[in-house]
């Protein structure tokens, strides 16, 4: 076991296992995919973070490599995990767009939002090393060109509204990873998912 597994799985032990919502964070701290567990939070977050037995993985939505936090909202009763789902979902959502490939729609009442347990599954120094994007930014692209793959000749439905999704999810991600302000004298225009930059010449 590397020293990366042994202190992801060392850190697991002290989440929760109560049922409840759950959110796996990237480098940087931000939600990228919620979910929930009626099995135990702690069960389901090692299950995403070992690959073992995890569509969300299998299925190339997130890379292992990026987590670096897990959030846990354990309740006390299964019939409030729905409710809770959908309303950290749309919280969430709306300031980075996540890779669940579907969206949720927002409860329709008042929603009880338990403390939040905020867990780190890899180590500082190793948080701020991978942040380098020397090193994010192929990893990202790489991400990105196996979940299309996967959607292309895995998926049998074809590219469904949720597949839209996830490849628009992506690509944003690595544009909010990597975009910096124009340098004077580039124009800045923007695609339905990303931001790009064309440079144009200035007169005086």
């Amino acid at each position: 076991m590397s020293d990366v597994q042994s202190f992801r799985s060392d850190a697991l032990r002290v989440l929760t296992d109560e049922i409840g919502v759950y959110a796996l964070c990237d480098l940087d701290g931000v939600p990228i995919y919620v979910g929930q567990s009626v099995d135990g939070i702690r069960t389901r977050a090692r299950r995403h973070l070992t690959s073992a037995r995890s569509d969300v993985i299998a299925n190339r939505q997130v890379d292992v490599w990026e987590i670096a936090y897990v959030w846990a909202w354990p309740v006390r009763e299964a019939s409030e995990i729905i409710r809770l789902e959908a309303y950290l979902f749309n919280e969430f959502d709306v300031a980075v767009r996540l890779m669940n490939g579907k969206a949720m729609p927002p409860p329709e009442q008042p929603v009880n939002v338990p403390e939040k347990q905020v867990v780190q599954v890899i180590e500082e120094e190793e948080r701020i090393n991978r942040q380098d994007p020397a090193l994010r930014l192929p990893r990202q692209i790489m991400q990105y060109n196996l979940l299309v793959d996967y959607i292309l000749n895995v998926k049998d439905a074809g590219i469904s509204n949720a597949l839209w999704m996830l490849i628009s999810s992506g690509l944003s991600g690595i544009t909010r990873y990597f975009y910096r302000p124009p340098k004077k004298g580039h124009f800045l225009f923007r695609t339905s998912s990303c931001t790009m930059i064309s440079p144009v010449s200035v007169t005086p």
